[in-house]
């Protein structure tokens, strides 16, 4: 059942981020002026209000790109031109703004960058990318840096950056042009460097991290690209390629990990995959659906068809991906692109200037 909806965000790829009795979302109304907009909705869809943050991305694929991250009481978005910002979720009051290419000396991205910075204490961590601060850790209440690292000296790709807790080894990961790399997350110290390629720089899916392995998907045939499964040495400063399955090109869509198996659909293609995680053989192939992107809630997945705009609930088992049911997505324009979110048993799917909230609950 369609709950509640509303048409007047603007473009944007980000998806919502439900926090409290709160719903946060970005776009850019007006692409001409390009100024962009935090809205904050009630869980009912009530506006409570919105809020100016600056101009955003009008360029390649215009769209406000990063879904915001809320912590506490504070909101932090990145824009595709290279600022994040922190406000406040209380009115969008602006506390604190970083400026990549000012205070960071970036290298420019050609789709603008899309990261959805990591938050973890006080700290925020992002990825400006370039030669001196290519990841830099934040004092989340001020802006102030706390460190920078060189990293792999290149620029930033448009994923978003996971911290793992690898026995006891704070560890963060992400991607950028050309590579997958760890850092230790207290200082910034880069422990180790994977080439992952793919044709345009672009590596948009978040690495998963599963018992003590890193899995990773870019979307090229490449000796060095496709899905690869990289294991960690036990201090987490080492990691070594296990297997790569190149026939598993994901650009964006991400995937899941359920049973020591791997599901996740194909860059618009009609195919989804299931892949042994401990081989990365491909056990089989559905075409009951298109790809895209894919969560998961109550052991179920929750497909989104990229090309065709079809939500589905899956059940995907050892021996099959048995669609369940699925209906097309009624309102927006332009990209399927932005992840569905569960949250009380609502599902959020954003498309465009459109949100769409459905109750998902069993009567």
């Amino acid at each position: 059942k369609l709950l509640w909806s509303y048409q007047g965000l603007g473009i944007g790829q980000g998806s919502v981020a439900v926090a409290g009795d709160k719903v946060f979302v970005t776009g850019i109304p007006d692409t001409v002026k390009a100024e962009a907009y935090l809205f904050a909705f009630d869980t009912s869809g009530k506006l409570l209000w919105k809020k100016n943050y600056g101009k955003d991305w009008t360029g390649i694929f215009p769209g406000a790109r990063s879904t915001p991250t809320v912590a506490g009481d504070l909101i932090y978005i990145e824009n595709g031109n290279g600022s994040l910002c922190c406000l406040k979720t209380s009115n969008g009051e602006q506390v604190w703004n970083v400026d990549f290419f000012k205070d960071f000396q970036a290298d420019s991205v050609q789709f603008g960058f899309s990261e959805s910075v990591l938050v973890d204490g006080d700290r925020v961590y992002c990825t400006p990318g370039g030669k001196t601060n290519n990841v830099v850790a934040l004092e989340r209440f001020t802006g102030r840096k706390i460190w920078s690292s060189e990293g792999y000296k290149e620029k930033a790709t448009y994923c978003s950056p996971i911290l793992v807790n690898h026995n006891g080894q704070k560890l963060f990961v992400t991607l950028t042009a050309t590579s997958i790399i760890g850092l230790n997350a207290e200082n910034g110290q880069m422990f180790w460097r994977i080439h992952q390629f793919q044709d345009n720089k672009i590596h948009a899916n978040t690495p998963v991290y599963f018992d003590g392995k890193l899995l990773v998907s870019s979307a090229s045939r490449k000796d060095s690209s496709g899905l690869v499964l990289l294991t960690l040495s036990p201090d987490g400063k080492k990691a070594e390629i296990t297997w790569r399955n190149k026939e598993f090109i994901n650009l964006s869509g991400g995937y899941m990990v359920k049973d020591s198996l791997i599901y996740g659909g194909a860059y618009l293609q009609p195919k989804w995959f299931c892949i042994n995680a401990k081989t990365g053989q491909t056990r089989y192939i559905s075409k009951e659906l298109g790809g895209g992107p894919v969560i998961s809630a109550d052991g179920l997945f929750y497909c989104y068809a990229e090309k065709d705009g079809e939500m589905a609930l899956v059940k995907g088992t050892p021996g099959q991906f048995n669609v369940i049911s699925k209906f097309k997505v009624p309102q927006g324009s332009l990209q399927h692109w932005a992840h569905p979110v569960i949250a009380d048993g609502k599902l959020y799917i954003r498309h465009n200037e459109a949100l769409m909230v459905y109750d998902i609950r069993e009567e």
